[in-house]
């Protein structure tokens, strides 16, 4: 799960960039609205925090932006905010914040309720996925490359699904073990490498576009990279 944080008060939002992605999710933060905005836009948010004083363009705006759009209107939103008031409190639920919590927080609180609003209903699939020459029929599991049918298993399925449902990340080998595994697994071990090259012998190999990048020091991306320069 990829969780959007909009907070502009730097120790704030680096902590809870750091702290969520030990526990297991993906980050992606902005410093104010408008970029919160934009990464919304983009696709592929489970989730956002978001504060309510931000510069520029406040977290009331931001939510009201949010829920008028089709591509954003059914992510969950948390406000996490100082302000404490009652009228502050339903105001947020009026425009239509799924959850909200008041500063100082108990970290471990804040992740029981992100993952509650998570377990609410099931996040809405893509049934297709395109990539390339890569297609994922995400309701039949099937795949095929280029025409051809690649016959995965299950396990390499909810793999490749990963990468390709968040394409042009990067996502670490802990987020990988924990999203296709729900496991945590040591940094020194090999399990997701391993995984990873049997992968790409079905989905890269054969063919001459290679759509699964290693990021030396950071992970794993699917992504199709632009051509080289003549």
């Amino acid at each position: 799960m990829t969780i959007l944080v909009i907070e502009d008060e730097p120790k704030t939002g680096d902590y809870l960039q750091r702290g969520l992605a030990e526990s297991g999710f993906a980050v992606r933060l902005a410093r104010n609205g408008r970029d919160g905005l934009a990464i919304a836009a983009e696709g592929g948010i489970d989730l956002v925090v978001l504060d309510v004083m931000l510069p520029g363009m406040d977290g009331w705006q931001v939510l009201e932006t949010l829920r008028g759009a089709p591509a954003t209107e059914q992510i969950p939103v948390l406000f996490l905010t100082a302000r404490d008031e009652v009228h502050d409190r339903v105001r947020g639920l009026e425009l239509g914040a799924d959850d909200y919590l008041v500063k100082p927080f108990a970290f471990v609180e804040l992740v029981a309720r992100i993952r509650t609003l998570l377990r609410r209903g099931p996040v809405r699939e893509e049934e297709l996925i395109r990539i390339g020459g890569l297609e994922i029929d995400v309701i039949r599991r099937r795949v095929r490359r280029d025409g051809t049918p690649v016959v995965l298993t299950a396990q390499e399925f909810a793999l490749l699904h990963l990468l390709a449902r968040r394409e042009g990340q990067v996502l670490s080998r802990a987020l990988i073990a924990s999203q296709v595994w729900d496991m945590n697994f040591d940094s020194d071990t090999n399990v997701i490498d391993a995984a990873v090259r049997r992968l790409r012998r079905k989905i890269d190999d054969p063919f001459p576009q290679k759509l699964i990048h290693t990021r030396r020091g950071m992970g794993y991306v699917c992504e199709v990279e632009p051509a080289a320069a003549p």
